[in-house]
């Protein structure tokens, strides 16, 4: 990394706040080719710590460069290395939480982007995000806030988003440990006053994991790469393409690689049949306090209403 932006990112420490000129100069000095080296990346990251920045336009590069650097300069392309993951947690785990509005963008719009992160990584984000929204640190990007206690638009907006990301536990399915989390989060609110969205999350997101099924999954780093070197491979051969083509195997692997946010079609993997273990599931969680609340009596009507009968 050059001179100039050490002495850049010092000066807007010491300034202490970042407005769109400063920004601006930080996009020209850092990152003028659209690519990003580690010590770069640690740069901003720095900068990002030391100001707590809740300007849009510093939230929009901080999130655009780490984006950059952690998912397309990523190899294969649009994958996060796992070395990359282990990076980002341990720098938001210097403090211990999403200390800023930046970092809590930054993890959602990761998972909404990627193809697929390490397991790891989307354990730990949703960690991060259940944190973010049980102890109300911090503002959102919407300009809404996060209030411990209570669910509020804001965080059933950011909840939303991570539920359903498409490198989450399943593109618009609701895993078993998400379904789980919306549990957690019901009790430790019941009697908050808690934003009308709320009612509606809860439900829809549990109903989506007990009455969806899914054998989707992404393909996994190496494979990816395969696919991404045959497609890269410009060579006029004709009859070797064919076979190249054949031998990877890609008929069904390269649309997910051109379209790397893509979902697979929901009707594809759909399910209308709660099994025999997701009910008793169901069952434990709702009887874990010996009472139904309103909003499991929510969700028992929508999957009765759904299925034509009850649980």
């Amino acid at each position: 990394m050059t001179a100039p932006v050490f002495d850049l990112a010092a000066q807007l420490k010491a300034k202490g706040a970042l407005d769109a000129g400063d920004v601006f100069a930080m996009r020209r000095v850092a990152w003028p080719d659209g690519k990003l080296d580690a010590a770069e990346a640690d740069a901003i990251f720095d900068l990002n710590d030391a100001v707590r920045a809740t300007s849009r336009e510093w939230v929009d590069f901080f999130v655009e460069a780490m984006t950059v650097h952690l998912v397309e300069q990523g190899s294969p392309r649009g994958y996060v290395e796992p070395a990359k993951a282990d990076w980002l947690m341990a720098r938001v785990d210097r403090d211990g939480a999403l200390g800023s509005f930046g970092e809590v963008e930054l993890v959602v719009h990761l998972l909404e982007v990627a193809m697929n992160v390490p397991e790891a990584l989307k354990t730990w984000a949703l960690g991060k995000i259940e944190d973010a929204v049980m102890t109300g640190s911090g503002p959102t990007r919407d300009g809404g806030t996060l209030d411990a206690g209570s669910i509020t638009t804001s965080e059933c907006k950011l909840l939303r988003r991570i539920l359903f990301a498409p490198a989450g536990d399943g593109p618009a399915i609701v895993s078993r440990a998400e379904a789980d989390l919306l549990f957690r989060i019901k009790d430790a609110t019941l009697d908050a006053p808690n934003a009308p969205e709320w009612k509606s999350l809860f439900v829809q997101g549990v109903g989506n994991h007990l009455m969806t099924t899914s054998n989707y999954a992404p393909l996994d780093a190496s494979r990816a790469a395969e696919l991404e070197t045959f497609m890269d491979d410009t060579r006029i051969d004709v009859g070797r393409f064919f076979d190249r083509m054949s031998k990877a195997s890609v008929i069904d692997g390269v649309d997910a690689i051109r379209h790397p946010g893509k979902a697979p079609d929901i009707d594809a993997f759909s399910d209308d049949d709660v099994d025999a273990g997701e009910t008793d599931w169901t069952r434990l969680r709702i009887g874990a306090d010996g009472k139904r609340d309103a909003l499991e009596e929510a969700l028992i009507a929508f999957v009765a209403e759904e299925r034509g009968a009850g649980l």
